[in-house]
């Protein structure tokens, strides 16, 4: 019997998302099998990815958004390729913020967490 796991390592919820949910620990260099739509996509993992960390399926701009569930969930805080790691450590989040940030530009949201973030 083929399962989920075994036949693809990430998955999509959404066709519009250019981010994957690893399904398993991913390393540097191994290949991902993703289904987008009715088409099954190969790319190549250019970090290590751990188990439910998201991976770029498409090239994201310094202040693009992150697209998950169909819908932006934070923005790039820098280049991440085809392959890339999408975390914490190059993502600021949209998910949890004031309605008015979610549609807050990239330049307006890093200053108000830069502000924030001076407070410590």
């Amino acid at each position: 019997m083929i399962t989920l796991s075994s036949k693809f390592n990430a998955i999509i919820i959404d066709e519009k998302d250019n981010v994957a949910t690893t399904l398993s620990p991913i390393a540097k260099g191994e290949k991902v099998k993703i289904r987008v739509g009715c088409e099954i996509v190969k790319i190549e993992a250019k970090d290590d990815i751990p188990f439910g960390h998201k991976i770029a399926i498409r090239d994201i701009p310094l202040g693009g958004d992150i697209i998950k569930y169909g819908w932006p969930i934070g923005v790039a805080t820098r280049d991440i390729s085809v392959g890339g790691h999408v975390h914490v450590h190059n993502v600021l989040s949209k998910r949890g913020c004031p309605r008015s940030l979610k549609t807050t530009s990239f330049h307006e949201l890093t200053s108000k967490a830069s502000g924030f973030f001076s407070l410590f």
